[in-house]
């Protein structure tokens, strides 16, 4: 009964997780505040309440799945094994932000590696396929993943606590980071301020129109977070900053 209970609460953490950050961002840009974002949208047709709902469906099924693979990290015997501890003072307390940043870079590259397996032409119809049925995606498809892809994304944390002393408390500060960060790459919407544009910030992160890109044009632009791997591997699209500047002209210079 207690494992049930268990996992109860990390699947309930998190599908309410994503209904609140997916939720928000989609009731700010797309109903809110949608006249006054109009410049900021990057793709300008409408995404449709039937893309929508597949979204959502795809996107709980996935959590079932990658709540299961957390659960059965943290709640099962496997949890010895990891490096997870729940005493604070076991590692400095700087140690809690640097253990997320160092989460965010190794999830990265594991993200890019898995990411561009899933686009071989002999695994794509059987499992990526299901997230790129967005082309024009929102908040919600960031979930959307059918059930080798949940399992291949979900798997990101027992690998990371295998490896990365992670105190519960930064553990899930990351996935709700990484999840908020996801949920903007499929927004649908550049809200990066001006000063981004010619910060040393932008040649490093990525961004809405960034992920945008890899949904309209189905390659390139494989990485989550970062743009590293894709400088490095030259598989970063070539049009990307044209697009960017494009929309930051449009959202700054037409008011």
């Amino acid at each position: 009964m207690n494992l049930i209970n268990e996992f109860s609460y990390i699947i309930l953490f998190d599908i309410v997780k994503y209904f609140i950050i997916a939720g928000s961002f989609y009731m700010i840009c797309y109903i809110f505040y949608r006249k006054s974002l109009n410049r900021a949208k990057i793709q300008k047709k409408e995404v449709l309440a039937t893309d929508i709902r597949r979204e959502i469906i795809n996107s709980v099924a996935a959590s079932f799945i990658m709540s299961l693979l957390v659960f059965i990290i943290l709640d099962t015997k496997l949890a010895k094994f990891t490096k997870l501890y729940t005493n604070i003072d076991d590692c400095s307390i700087w140690w809690l932000p640097l253990s997320v940043l160092l989460g965010a870079i190794i999830h990265d590259s594991y993200f890019y590696w898995l990411h561009r397996l899933l686009h071989h032409k002999k695994l794509f119809k059987y499992s990526h396929v299901i997230h790129h049925q967005s082309k024009n995606p929102s908040p919600f498809a960031s979930y959307s993943f059918n059930f080798i892809e949940a399992i291949g994304e979900g798997l990101i944390i027992p690998v990371l606590l295998f490896i990365v002393p992670f105190h519960l408390m930064s553990l899930y500060c990351f996935i709700v980071l990484g999840f908020i960060i996801n949920a903007y790459g499929h927004l649908g919407y550049e809200l990066a301020p001006k000063w981004f544009r010619t910060s040393f910030l932008f040649h490093i992160l990525n961004t809405s129109v960034y992920h945008n890109l890899h949904h309209s044009k189905f390659y390139g632009n494989f990485g989550l977070y970062f743009r590293f791997w894709d400088k490095i591997m030259g598989t970063e699209n070539p049009d990307y900053t044209k697009v960017f500047d494009k929309i930051q002209n449009e959202r700054f210079n037409n008011k």
